[in-house]
């Protein structure tokens, strides 16, 4: 496993795990990111991301990222 921080751009993955607070892996929960699904980089600019989960394009910075492994 490695974090989501560092794919490369146009990778897909699935998410292993996700760690973090409780309420932050709710709120991630809420974006979309659940174990399982697919996640892909759409961009990286100085160190954050823009990722596509299910439908929807996100922008993560590198500390939430970093809490999302592939």
């Amino acid at each position: 496993m490695i974090p989501l921080a560092i794919a490369r751009v146009g990778e897909t993955a699935a998410i292993r795990k996700i760690s973090g607070k409780d309420e932050v892996r709710q709120h991630l929960a809420e974006l979309g990111f659940v174990v399982d699904s697919d996640v892909t980089v759409v961009s990286e600019i100085a160190g954050s991301l823009i990722v596509q989960v299910k439908d929807s394009r996100i922008a993560l910075d590198k500390t939430m990222a970093n809490r999302i492994m592939i």
